[in-house]
């Protein structure tokens, strides 16, 4: 079978591999339909790294995917071959504290595909999964959408550890498909506004078509006078979807006291500030978010419930034989990229 490998930074080739076998009875092979290119692939695309996470060359990237079901084994529930599905990347061992506790997204030794040291991949022609990672698609619905359904997931966890949003004021920091995909979710709890703040124009123009309250872009507007002025008891929780410093510091200083930050955005440093004073004087609380947990099925629904317009979100497609360029498309914000997906059909 056909993989895409990292050979280096910004290095990319297709490889020969064999295809993966059914091992273990509760294993799935999925052909790969669709895979979309997340920030994540493209730290270890550009970098080589994600903090501890190293990139050991050749390796193949990739978790956002959608496939057609070849085989099963013996154990795989009502899995059958020819059902489309969406994959959950995170295989946990289910026997660990986490795991025992409910925390599967916390296991101690999970394996996740395209995560250095853990797991290859899904850039590949065919990959197994166990079943409890694979969750039907429904049909009719486009199979580029399924493969965003990992990132809809995250947002929706993201929302959820927010608690009771309704009537209250959000603000996303960062408007990437992250950041999109909480926006959707939040929409869904009662919120009085949401507030969105992004770099780059053209994804504020999303945002706002996709019924943001207001949007505002820090390179051009001073965010944290705008917003404070615009809510002036201040914001109840803020998103932080960019992994920026500096939108760090901008949501303490809009938090009002006993507000929350909702951690999602992965920041290229190991360590990040916070004004100590602040965040003592308004008793705030810091949520960080750790991929998700259980809510694969929820995305689905939201995905597929006619309320938001995921389609919005997938502004891109390549064929698998130019994922290089897919990829250097992401890195560079070229050509207004919201989220790329190749799409092994074409």
């Amino acid at each position: 079978m056909k993989t895409a490998v990292l050979t280096g930074i910004r290095s990319m080739k297709i490889v020969d591999r064999p295809t993966p076998a059914i091992v273990r009875d509760n294993d799935v092979l999925i052909r790969m339909v669709t895979v979309g290119v997340c920030g994540s692939d493209i730290h270890y695309y550009t970098t080589g790294r994600i903090g501890s996470q190293v990139v050991n060359y050749p390796f193949a990237v990739g978790h956002e995917c959608a496939g057609i079901i070849e085989k099963t084994g013996k154990d795989a529930g009502l899995l059958k071959p020819g059902m489309a599905v969406t994959i959950d990347p995170a295989m946990h061992c289910g026997e660990c504290d986490q795991c025992r506790s409910g925390r599967h997204h916390t296991c101690r030794t999970t394996q996740f595909l395209g995560c250095p040291g853990q797991a290859d991949g899904c850039l590949s022609e065919y990959i197994v999964m166990p079943s409890y990672c694979c969750f039907p698609w429904p049909s009719g619905y486009p199979m580029d959408q399924a493969a965003a359904i990992e990132p809809l997931s995250i947002g929706y966890y993201t929302v959820s550890r927010a608690d009771d949003l309704k009537n209250k004021t959000a603000v996303i920091l960062g408007f990437g498909p992250i950041g999109m995909s909480v926006l959707f979710s939040a929409q869904q709890t009662g919120l009085k506004q949401v507030f969105v703040t992004d770099k780059l124009d053209y994804r504020l123009n999303i945002a706002k078509a996709n019924g943001a309250t207001d949007v505002l872009n820090p390179l051009h507007t001073d965010v944290v006078k705008a917003i404070n002025t615009a809510v002036p008891l201040q914001a109840d929780v803020i998103f932080e979807c960019c992994g920026q410093q500096d939108a760090i510091t901008q949501a303490i200083e809009m938090l009002k006291p006993g507000g929350k930050l909702v951690i999602t955005g992965i920041p290229e440093t190991d360590t990040i500030h916070f004004n100590m004073d602040l965040l003592r004087r308004k008793e705030l609380t810091i949520i960080n978010i750790r991929r998700q947990v259980n809510c694969v099925g929820p995305a689905i629904r939201l995905a597929t419930s006619g309320t938001i317009n995921l389609a919005s979100m997938i502004t891109h497609t390549f064929p698998f034989s130019h994922t290089q360029a897919a990829f250097d498309l992401v890195a560079g914000y070229h050509d207004q990229v919201m989220k790329a997906v190749i799409d092994f059909r074409i």
